[in-house]
């Protein structure tokens, strides 16, 4: 499980002033030193290896073979410098990778694409929602992923199929490396509304029967989480679009039948996170709605009770005063005369309200 514990955060104000493509991480601070993993394979060859330097994964550059390279951390800008002019990034390419606040999108740089997805995670510890960013940069016979530096991902499938050369991921290119890696992280999306939509059904059961100022935190903190969690799916729709209609040709034809499959994924989540928020919203009209029918049955009842004490009030109210001459005073069964009356009262206006339906 990814370790989502809050961290210091670079906001973009402290970018203010400076030129385009400057080198500054926006974003949470990590502890943890980069990891660099390279998977380098092809239909026949594997090879998995963990560098301790950026500069061992420069040889892979003019390598034949389909080359993926992770670099899990982005907080030391050195890294991410030497890698960058090895494989001729962009100035604002490399300026985006450190800023983890992007919204997903995808630009054709002509020798390469640039893709930054949302890796999205539900926090089980927590009861939350968290995201980390994914910068994708397809070559021509390679995948350069960025991550922020998170514990875990979502690609643990991914790296066994390469592993133990199952399906067609060994046997296609780079740009299918990057169909599979996008699909993972869609994928994944569908595992986070899974545990959403048991959050509502839990809350739904609590909110017909004992609504609580609880109940209400906890509306509130979904539909922040499915707001959250729309920020990041909905450009997605664009960016695979993109990918599927685009005339790259890093992006084979037969690749572009996945994107549409993806396509097809980001299209289900965006309509499962719309359902949930109306779902929310309407969760949200009946705790106010429950809210209000126990005020108004508690309101009720009290009404009743003062209703039926108010002529009992005027009884003792004029038998309490101070008068001379009252000849019910003198009376021997006045006391207990009265009493049945105050209670033949009180039982009449019960049955009254019974018929009336109004207890």
């Amino acid at each position: 499980m990814p370790n989502h514990t809050k961290k210091t955060v670079k906001k973009r104000s402290d970018k203010t002033g400076l030129p385009p493509g400057s080198m500054v991480h926006i974003g949470r601070q990590r502890l943890r030193a980069p990891s660099i993993t390279v998977i380098d394979y092809d239909e026949n060859n594997f090879a998995e290896q963990v560098f301790d330097s950026v500069e061992a994964c420069f040889p892979f550059k003019e390598s034949p073979t389909v080359t993926w390279i992770n670099i899990d951390g982005i907080q030391q800008t050195d890294i991410l410098e030497k890698i960058g002019g090895c494989y001729n990034f962009h100035p604002l390419v490399m300026e985006d990778i450190l800023n983890t606040e992007q919204r997903p999108k995808a630009e054709d740089y002509s020798d390469y694409l640039f893709i930054v997805l949302k890796m999205i995670y539900y926090n089980d510890d927590f009861n939350t929602v968290s995201t980390e960013q994914v910068s994708l940069v397809l070559g021509r016979t390679s995948v350069i992923s960025f991550q922020e530096g998170i514990e875990g991902d979502v690609f643990g499938h991914l790296r066994e199929r390469l592993r133990n050369e199952k399906g067609r991921a060994r046997k296609l290119g780079a740009d299918y490396l990057a169909y599979s890696l996008i699909d993972a992280v869609v994928d994944n999306y569908f595992s986070v509304l899974e545990k959403l939509g048991e959050k509502i059904e839990a809350i739904e059961e609590v909110l017909v029967t004992e609504p609580a100022s609880a109940t209400l935190n906890e509306i509130h903190r979904l539909k922040r989480e499915l707001i959250y969690l729309r920020k990041a799916v909905w450009p997605l729709r664009e960016v695979v679009g993109g990918l599927e209609r685009g005339d790259s040709p890093l992006v084979q034809d037969a690749t572009r039948l996945y994107m549409r499959d993806v396509y097809d994924h980001t299209i289900q989540v965006i309509d499962a996170v719309e359902t949930y928020r109306d779902m929310v919203s309407g969760m949200l009209d009946i705790y106010l709605s429950s809210v209000s029918n126990r005020m108004n049955s508690v309101m009720k009842v009290l009404t009743v009770i003062a209703t039926i004490f108010m002529p009992l009030t005027f009884l003792a109210g004029v038998y309490g005063m101070n008068f001379k001459h009252m000849p019910e005073l003198d009376w021997p069964l006045g006391y207990p005369l009265l009493w049945l009356l105050m209670i033949a009262i009180a039982a009449a206006m019960l049955v009254f309200f019974k018929k009336k339906e109004w207890l």
